[in-house]
């Protein structure tokens, strides 16, 4: 291979032909956009789904089911979890600070404590909800709860 034999990739290099630059260019008058319609007209843009006019997939599909845009989504932590991360870090308080400090919650979560697992230590809980039998377990061990 020497320097002067080196090409573009096919296809790579598109003509050069200016469009819409008057008749002596060959691709003046109607810029190579056809005559009228909406593909030859400037600002055109088709929406997503259009299907030249059928109707489109997304509204001849049948619907069902109900989807309740108020429903409130918890996400669910367990005792041996909250056990688990007061022994490694030494703690008696478990706020929602410390369990997106700790990568167990994002910022806008709402946590529910569920009851699998024991605790050995008392704990003082600052969540959104709980289950019962994580909030006998929390306060059998000698734990607060603090609901938010």
């Amino acid at each position: 291979m020497k320097l002067n034999s080196l090409k573009p990739a096919e296809k790579s290099v598109h003509s050069d032909k200016r469009i819409g630059r008057g008749q002596g260019s060959g691709k003046g008058g109607t810029a190579a956009r056809g005559h009228k319609g909406a593909k030859s007209r400037s600002g055109y843009s088709k929406k997503i789904g259009f299907e030249g006019g059928q109707m489109p997939l997304q509204r001849r599909v049948p619907k069902f089911g109900f989807k309740n845009h108020g429903r409130v989504v918890y996400k669910p932590i367990n005792l041996y979890v909250l056990e688990k991360l007061a022994a490694e870090y030494n703690l008696d308080k478990i706020t929602l600070a410390e369990l997106q400090q700790h990568g167990l919650a994002a910022k806008n979560d709402r946590i529910k404590i569920l009851g699998e697992g024991e605790l050995s230590k008392a704990l003082e809980v600052e969540v959104h909800a709980l289950s019962s039998t994580a909030q006998e377990a929390i306060e059998k061990a000698g734990g607060k709860v603090n609901k938010l």
